[in-house]
């Protein structure tokens, strides 16, 4: 059964544990900038959506990546292999999302790789914005979400 990350940014407070949890785990350090996951500030709502790669079935940049660094492991996640990673960045053009990132330092690219199957972000949240979930099951909050109100604008309508 694989796994996903599911994020609620309904339940986000923008603690940014999630973000200060993954650069520890992945960089050994409590640096913002050197995680994988952010959150998005929406001040005019007082909105806070945290994001990251969401491992897309068809991996743009796992295609465009012109050595092959990127590949897919046993939890579903596209991982880096920073031995074969040259630092092109053409995959941080690729992703649609923004969610594979350039590291100076290194030289090499970086993004979510769901900790091995044990993501820190999700483990950190304190509000369960962030689960890891069946990925079979991501989308039934949306469903039902959509399915209420559908009903009540059909009940209304009657």
């Amino acid at each position: 059964m694989l796994k996903s990350l599911h994020i609620n940014p309904d339940k986000c407070t923008g603690c940014y544990q999630c973000v200060l949890a993954c650069s520890e785990e992945n960089e050994g350090v409590f640096n913002p900038i050197k995680s994988r996951i952010q959150v998005f500030k929406f001040e005019n709502e007082g909105r806070f959506v945290p994001y990251t790669c969401t491992q897309c079935d068809e991996a743009w940049c796992q295609k465009a990546c012109p050595v092959d660094a990127i590949s897919v492991d046993g939890n579903g996640a596209k991982v880096i292999n920073n031995a074969l990673c040259v630092g092109c960045k053409v995959c941080t053009i690729a992703c649609p999302f923004g969610t594979v990132n350039y590291a100076a330092d290194t030289g090499k690219v970086i993004k979510c790789d769901l900790c091995g199957g044990d993501p820190a972000c999700a483990k950190a949240c304190p509000t369960e914005a962030i689960t890891y979930i069946n990925s079979d099951t991501t989308g039934f909050d949306k469903m039902r979400d959509w399915a209420s109100k559908t009903d009540a604008g059909v009940q209304a309508s009657a």
